[in-house]
């Protein structure tokens, strides 16, 4: 008798020569001629080797019994099996969990008296009697028709995944074509020369598989971009056209001096707290020596008499706080170095920005992650203002193709005045935040050693909130994770931003 893979084979070259759309659906088959469907995958991709067929892959979900609802479609629901074992003068629990076990028989009495096909009878023993002359399984017979393969009602289903009796089941599923070299019956090709061909003389009617030599192999899977990783290219084409350089990033572990103290952060702040923050645990701390002395002298100073026009915190600041090393809870803690940097190099008016992972220590949810990204935007000039601010983020916006913009008055510890960026969303018909904004406070700049007389403006927003509203994702967890569907990194469209001059074209 010919083996499972041969019958498969065959079976399958016949029912794509007789279908000019090929095997739509490889589990369909499988489930029609009673072939197993691992094996049938495998018979697909070795006549996709042998360029017989083509296939195209895709995710399918169906419904699947577990063990448990399996013995249940064989045997009945447990409600009616403790139902069909209560005789007519009634029998005591006890005596319904010796013949039908203990699991059957507990979670069988709780349905049927839910079912209000059960009594019990109180007396010197309580016995189980039944209130009903009879009953339907309807549970026994939705567990069969999931074991057919039939469509099932939802809510039925639903019902019946919580008393886990079913699941969800999630596996490869594959279209099947001809492929160049179609043929019902695959023909072996000779791929070496024996010495037994060449005594025999075989050799001369023997067909032998042709060498490749300029073959570069099988694609690999992988390589896919990301959505996130799309949308932060458009970002930072923009940036770029802005006339802005790009901060260095690779710092996720950073200190709390250059996270919170340099931008004066007090170190009360609630932000700073463990339920907030990720705090390392090796390394601890950062060497006090690794800091600026002078730098550090200043800021301390700063935090606890004030100075710059500020009269501080007026609290005793300790360089242990400040040395905890922890993950980077904003990218504003790169722009502190940066701009301690072009003091110490010699001020020049610079447009910063950068896009990379920040971490909190937050509740996860739909909308929020204990990661995520940051887009961050930094201006250095002499004589900013608070209009300068508001007609850069119009700018910036304009070429994301968002014009309807609102500010609103916030507080940020080093930024003041800070404002929160509001846009008009056509498709909820509702102004949504979209960023965050300010200007950085002379209590932060001046000790790092900038002149009096220069501003920096500063905004930023998340990477995730933009690409999920590109891509229609509700949950974030669908776009960062693990949970995230690979299909859909491999087949998301291209992202493209609207460009200043399409928004000009459609004004």
């Amino acid at each position: 008798m010919a083996d499972q893979k041969e019958l498969v084979e065959a079976e399958l070259l016949k029912q794509i020569n007789n279908n000019d759309l090929g095997v739509q659906d490889s589990v369909e088959f499988a489930g029609a001629f009673g072939f197993d469907h691992k094996t049938v995958a495998g018979v697909i991709r070795s006549l996709t080797a042998a360029e017989m067929v083509t296939y195209k892959e895709f995710d399918s979900s169906r419904w699947v019994l577990t063990k448990e609802g399996a013995a249940y479609a064989d045997k009945g629901s447990p409600e009616v099996q403790v139902f069909n074992a209560i005789p007519e003068g009634g029998v005591p629990l006890t005596t319904l969990k010796e013949q039908l076990g203990k699991d059957v028989a507990d979670v069988g009495f709780k349905q049927a008296m839910q079912q209000k096909w059960a009594a019990i009878v109180k007396g010197p023993e309580p016995l189980v009697t039944k209130k009903v002359d009879s009953v339907i399984d309807t549970v026994k017979e939705l567990l069969q028709q999931i074991q057919a393969d039939k469509e099932v009602d939802k809510v039925a289903v639903e019902k019946l995944k919580k008393r886990k009796m079913c699941s969800l089941e999630t596996q490869k599923v594959y279209q099947v074509t001809k492929g160049p070299k179609f043929a019902l019956e695959k023909k072996k090709m000779e791929t070496d020369l024996t010495s037994e061909m060449v005594l025999k003389g075989t050799w001369k009617d023997t067909e032998f598989k042709p060498y490749n030599f300029a073959a570069m192999g099988t694609a690999p899977t992988g390589g896919h971009l990301h959505p996130l990783l799309k949308v932060r290219k458009e970002f930072r084409e923009i940036f770029f056209s802005m006339g802005f350089e790009e901060m260095p990033t690779n710092n996720f572990v950073e200190s709390g001096f250059w996270n919170f103290d340099a931008l004066f952060q007090p170190q009360q702040h609630p932000a700073r707290d463990a339920h907030d923050t990720f705090f390392m645990t090796t390394p601890a701390d950062t060497p006090p020596e690794n800091f600026p002395q002078d730098y550090l002298e200043r800021v301390k100073t700063t935090h606890e008499k004030g100075g710059y026009g500020s009269i501080g915190y007026n609290y005793d600041w300790k360089i242990a706080e400040a040395s905890k090393n922890l993950m980077r809870t904003h990218t504003t803690a790169v722009s502190s170095r940066m701009l301690y940097k072009l003091a110490q190099e010699g001020f020049k008016p610079k447009k910063y920005f950068s896009i990379d992972r920040v971490f909190r220590n937050e509740a996860v949810d739909r909308t929020h992650l204990a990661e995520f990204h940051q887009i961050e935007g930094v201006i250095c000039d002499k004589g900013l203002t608070l209009g300068d601010l508001i007609g850069v983020l119009h700018a910036f916006f304009k070429r994301l193709g968002i014009e309807k913009l609102r500010f609103k008055p916030a507080f940020n510890p080093y930024t003041e005045p800070s404002m929160e960026i509001f846009s008009y969303h056509p498709k909820l018909q509702k102004w949504v935040e979209i960023g965050n904004s300010g200007m950085f406070r002379p209590e932060m700049l001046e000790p790092m050693g900038l002149p009096p007389d220069v501003s920096v403006i500063a905004w930023g927003l998340s990477l995730e909130r933009p690409t999920m509203i590109l891509y229609d994702i509700g949950n974030i967890r669908d776009l960062f994770g693990h949970k995230v569907n690979l299909s859909i990194v491999k087949s998301n469209p291209i992202c493209r931003l609207q460009l200043p001059s399409e928004v000009e074209s459609e004004a």
